[in-house]
């Protein structure tokens, strides 16, 4: 399997460092060759360069590499963190990278910030359009720095667009034996887009009957993941509203530090990521948590269909965490290299 790496900025390239351990370490222990291509995109590329990436770079990610690997991407010192949208959101559009897939899986009942809420309460997906929406940068500002000034940013919705992300939330419930999806908008205020989102879940549910379907305005969603997340397997939506929501979920695991994502065009070439940010001021101090990035490498497996490796991954960080291997925002004394190293001699064993 040939990965492209892009360590990116900040703690990325801390955490990304111990993925890529725990990749490696999981390849000898199941015998299969990753081969790691190291790319340098980043913000010190692209101060010395003026380069975010090169002309060829969204065909080459595409053509080259069954796939993306990053670690985080975000500096103060580029202008509007040009170099992140381009890498990133712009890997997601050219590669046409329309599943944003976040699966919140509660580890161990100690990280749940909940009273009397456990693992069996945390355990579901959300499924994120992640081509349209309000993050296709459509619209503009007018009289900008004055008192007069215009702001305009408009929301895309495609029939297209939903239909797929709709479609792919129920046939991952179908293929994976759940019976619940709920389907989160706002369509009592933002009435002509959402009601897009009304007529196609309608639609698609139907050619479901085996699964039961529900809705929620986007606001009581957020209430009931707070109040009751057990409630929920798969849960799925829009770029903006699904980018809130994640971050819910990513508290609900135990902090973004666990949270793992893929940006997926099923089939083709795609890209996994922890969530969290670069955090520059924590970079090379040994104390960020990787099991974001080691678990968006278990996703990564999982996706090419090394499904083995993957659970391996999975059941180390499991073990790591049950034993208090961890770093110290989710309570143990390790650092990052020796969290990666603990997950590592784990799977080899």
């Amino acid at each position: 399997m040939r990965i492209a790496v892009i360590p990116g900025d900040g703690i990325g390239k801390d955490v990304t460092a111990e993925a890529v351990k725990v990749l490696q370490a999981a390849g000898e222990a199941f015998g299969r060759r990753f081969d790691l291509v190291h790319l340098p995109w980043s913000a010190d590329h692209y101060l010395k360069t003026g380069e975010t990436l090169p002309a060829n770079g969204y065909q080459m990610l595409r053509d080259e590499f069954q796939a993306i690997f990053v670690g985080a991407l975000g500096d103060p010192r580029v202008p509007g963190n040009q170099h992140a949208r381009d890498i990133l959101l712009g890997t997601r559009f050219e590669l046409d990278l329309y599943v944003n897939y976040r699966p919140v899986r509660l580890l161990d009942d100690r990280l749940c910030p909940l009273k009397n809420r456990g693992r069996q309460d945390v355990n579901f997906v959300v499924f994120r359009e992640n081509t349209e929406g309000v993050y296709v940068s459509v619209g503009g500002r007018f009289k900008a720095g004055t008192p007069d000034e215009v702001a305009i940013q408009e929301e895309i919705n495609t029939f297209k667009g939903v239909n797929r992300i709709i479609r792919h939330a129920f046939e991952y419930a179908k293929a994976n034996g759940l019976t619940r999806v709920c389907m989160a908008d706002k369509s009592n205020a933002m009435q002509q887009g959402h009601a897009l989102w009304q007529r196609v879940y309608k639609e698609v549910a139907a050619e479901y009957p085996q699964i039961t379907a529900t809705h929620q305005y986007i606001d009581a969603l957020a209430m009931f993941l707070v109040k009751d997340p057990g409630q929920y397997q798969v849960i799925v939506t829009n770029n903006l509203f699904g980018d809130i929501v994640t971050d819910i979920g990513g508290a609900l695991q135990g902090g973004l530090g666990m949270a793992a994502s893929g940006n997926i065009h099923p089939g083709k070439t795609s890209l996994f990521e922890p969530v969290h940010g670069s955090a520059p001021p924590l970079a090379g101090k040994n104390v960020a948590n990787p099991m974001g990035a080691i678990l968006s490498s278990a996703l990564m497996l999982e996706t090419l269909g090394a499904a083995d490796e993957a659970r391996a991954i999975e059941r180390a960080v499991e073990a790591a965490i049950s034993q208090n291997h961890t770093t110290s925002d989710i309570g143990g004394s390790l650092g990052t290299r020796e969290v990666g190293d603990w997950i590592a001699k784990r799977i080899q064993k």
